[in-house]
């Protein structure tokens, strides 16, 4: 059982101490990244960004394909008040904390976002699916 643990252990820490942080000054933690994937809205924006060109997007246009991302199944289009609670949702909530996790960068000014995370968060998407 001592094996175990400490495997687990190890796995963590090499998270944590991989090579591949995309300019982090710090490496990203096992519970920020399971934080972040853990939201719906969270992943269609790392999907969402990961897939566009250079990894960047205008806000904008990043609101619309993840409201198609999360749209209610039922429905063909996202009305235009779901699509408004996604505008603030991914303004207020979802945005910060990938900026704040160092996945994303978003010029608030310039409306850019931009996907800054590395082979580990990519790989962390393919395991949770789209």
């Amino acid at each position: 059982m001592d094996e175990k643990r400490e495997l687990g252990t190890r796995e963590i820490q090499s998270i944590e101490t991989g090579s591949d942080f995309s300019g982090r000054e710090r490496p990203i933690s096992a519970n920020t990244i399971l934080s972040v994937v853990a939201n719906e809205h969270r992943r269609a924006i790392l999907y969402t960004l990961d897939k566009a060109s250079e990894k960047t997007l205008a806000y904008d246009v990043l609101v619309d394909r993840v409201a198609d991302r999360v749209r209610d199944k039922d429905t063909e289009r996202v009305s235009d008040e779901q699509r408004q609670r996604i505008q603030i949702a991914l303004h207020h909530t979802h945005l910060p904390k990938l900026e704040a996790a160092q996945i994303i960068d978003y010029e608030g000014e310039t409306g850019h976002v931009q996907f800054v995370g590395g082979k580990l968060e990519r790989d962390l998407l393919a395991l949770v699916g789209p």
